[in-house]
């Protein structure tokens, strides 16, 4: 025989156990958020003393740490630029040197030309020294011109505004000049004003001062002064006549009352020479007093 099913009846919770259990939660809701607040405000206020220092600590390390790094970077950036402008200006110090040189050079090539139109009679070649003694001073030097150029032993040497030597010696492409200012050197002379012959000699001694030695002034009643011209006279036996030696600076007449000396300041400057003009005619007589 079929069994018939059992219909079965729905579960329906009473209304008071529903008011206890949602009564029940709120009680559990209301503990945890108590013990939540009891147990968080020691751990805040632990926070506060513990971790919240460290972590400021540790913020103003990193800060510092950064603004090291941006010290180091900017200084980097500082070095580099001085480095640049150390350059620059080792660059701009070439360059003055280099304008002043030139400069030099153009008053020289000046002074040269003005020397080749006042000597236009006489057939003359410039050239520079490339060497002299040991010394301030360019008592004996040499130049880069020689036979090669038409260069002979005696040609006279000028520069500046006057007479610097005579050439000793000749190479092929360089020769050998003795200033006036050296001890070994001679030149007779003659006071322009007054046409009265004297002997300038060289005086090393005496360049300390910018000056150089003459005597033989025979002529007592002599108005030969200072800062009167001193030429290379006509009776020199090697320097051709009228080529200017320097000025007077002092003068006095000497013990014996016959004859006057005394120093002069050269026409050239002595203790810089780069360039000469050296003139390429011969003056040879049988005079042997000079050098």
């Amino acid at each position: 025989m079929p069994r018939v099913p059992v219909k079965r009846q729905k579960f329906v919770m009473p209304g008071r156990y529903i008011l206890l259990i949602i009564t029940i939660l709120c009680i559990a809701l209301m503990l945890i958020t108590f013990f939540t607040d009891a147990v968080s405000a020691p751990l805040t206020y632990i926070a506060d003393y513990t971790i919240i220092p460290v972590e400021k600590g540790l913020n103003s390390i990193g800060m510092r740490f950064s603004e090291k790094v941006d010290e180091i970077n900017s200084l980097k950036g500082v070095l580099a630029e001085n480095e640049e402008l150390k350059k620059q200006v080792q660059d701009l110090t070439l360059e003055k040197n280099q304008l002043i040189a030139d400069r030099y050079e153009l008053q020289e090539l000046r002074e040269l030309y003005s020397l080749e139109d006042r000597f236009r009679e006489y057939d003359k070649i410039g050239a520079r020294v490339i060497g002299k003694d040991p010394g301030n001073w360019f008592s004996v030097f040499l130049i880069d011109k020689g036979k090669n150029d038409g260069i002979e032993k005696n040609m006279n040497v000028i520069a500046g505004d006057g007479l610097v030597g005579i050439v000793t010696e000749v190479g092929p492409d360089y020769a050998t000049v003795r200033s006036i200012i050296d001890d070994a050197s001679n030149v007779s002379s003659m006071v322009l004003s007054t046409s009265d012959t004297i002997m300038v000699t060289g005086d090393l001694k005496l360049l300390s001062s910018g000056e150089i030695r003459f005597s033989q002034l025979s002529n007592p009643d002599s108005k030969a002064a200072v800062g009167d011209e001193i030429v290379t006279s006509n009776i020199s036996n090697k320097f051709l006549p009228e080529l200017t030696v320097g000025y007077i600076s002092s003068i006095e007449t000497d013990p014996n009352n016959l004859t006057r000396s005394g120093t002069l300041t050269p026409a050239v400057d002595f203790a810089h020479l780069n360039t000469v003009m050296v003139i390429k005619s011969l003056k040879v007589t049988d005079d042997a007093g000079e050098d």
